[in-house]
């Protein structure tokens, strides 16, 4: 289970930061990191994290967000910097566990806009 959480209303040039909070240890996933979702588009990956060592940005995020993690709090973030109103969109945290399942947290809304 993932619970994500921290999204909210941000001016442009803004900052705010993404929490998702795992039930399980973070070592029991091959991959873990945060999608977003845009109104009437298919989700797209902002920031992942993969057992291979790898964080892999989408382009438009790439030098303003930061992915990160706490394996001792199970626990990864998403640090957005100088966001954009293009940045609006849900924003889901996912795992996929060893076992081949991936998992959704139950997303939280990001809104930039003055």
């Amino acid at each position: 289970q993932l619970q994500a959480s921290g999204g909210g209303l941000v001016q442009p040039g803004g900052s705010l930061r993404l929490s998702c909070v795992a039930s399980a240890s973070i070592f029991s996933f091959t991959a873990i990191g945060w999608y977003r979702h845009f109104p009437g588009e298919e989700r797209e990956l902002a920031a992942g994290f993969s057992s291979g060592g790898a964080t892999n940005y989408a382009d438009s995020v790439k030098g303003r967000f930061t992915f990160s993690r706490d394996n001792a709090k199970n626990t990864v973030y998403l640090q957005m910097n100088s966001v954009k109103p293009g940045d609006t969109a849900v924003y889901y945290c996912y795992a996929d566990a060893t076992w081949g399942r991936r998992y959704w947290g139950q997303g939280t809304q990001v809104t930039v806009s003055s």
